[in-house]
């Protein structure tokens, strides 16, 4: 599959399930989605009372508005949530405008193609999203290129379950459940055996760490999660 395909793939489930992805993602992993959001707000460090953070694919707004709660005593912040679909985009501005936080900047924009400054940013962070991009390449070098020097990059994805037995309940859940869960819930069976394919096919941890460095961050590694299910990447802008 090329990028452009790839693209066009990727717009149309979301175009699809936006209207029930929060409740399709409390569903389907029991909950458990909340714990590890609030593990990834663990991983943002605040240095000289700065936070400047863009959350991309930052699909109905959980991380950004989290983010906004948290680090609410802050002066000097800037908040910005970019998706490249505009329904999920307009579903998180909803709840952005229901909690009345107008600081928060949205932008409907492509992982790879941020129309941000260079170096401006403290923090850049993607959850559930890197797999989804066209060029996971071309993006992560996007996100090193809009953070300043010492900035931190946080990837909350899933990942690659570790013991066999858990792996293979993993996978016959994965495979059979959720995309009639997808049916049930939201309506689109397809697009949630395309949810469970993009994870299966995501590099491992090992290799995602390298790709990370590739692009040129420094002090970069990664904590699994559940077993594997989950695993949060960091780097740092040298």
């Amino acid at each position: 599959m090329n990028f452009q395909d790839k693209y066009s793939l990727v717009e149309g489930v979301f175009s699809s399930v936006y209207s029930k992805y929060d409740l399709m993602n409390n569903v389907m992993s029991f909950g458990l989605h909340k714990l590890w959001k609030r593990e990834l707000l663990k991983e943002i460090v605040i240095n000289d009372d700065e936070l400047s953070v863009v959350d991309v694919a930052s699909g109905t707004g959980d991380i950004i508005i989290a983010i906004r709660k948290k680090f609410t005593d802050f002066i000097n912040t800037r908040y910005i949530a970019v998706d490249s679909n505009i329904n999920m985009l307009n579903e998180g501005r909803k709840k952005i405008i229901d909690k009345n936080f107008t600081d928060i900047e949205s932008i409907n924009a492509d992982a790879e193609s941020l129309p941000i400054e260079d170096s401006s940013l403290t923090h850049y962070i993607i959850s559930f999203g890197i797999r989804n991009v066209s060029n996971i390449t071309q993006a992560l070098d996007e996100a090193y290129r809009v953070l300043k020097p010492n900035g931190k990059f946080i990837c909350l994805e899933f990942s690659h379950v570790q013991h066999p037995l858990l792996k293979s309940i993993y996978k016959v859940y994965s495979k059979f459940c959720i995309p009639q869960l997808g049916s049930l819930i939201a309506g689109d069976k397809e697009a949630y055996e395309y949810l469970v394919d993009s994870i299966a096919k995501f590099p491992t941890p090992e290799k995602f760490n390298q790709l990370i460095k590739g692009s040129g961050f420094i002090n970069n590694g990664y904590r699994l999660m559940n077993n594997g299910i989950i695993a949060i990447h960091t780097g740092w802008k040298n």
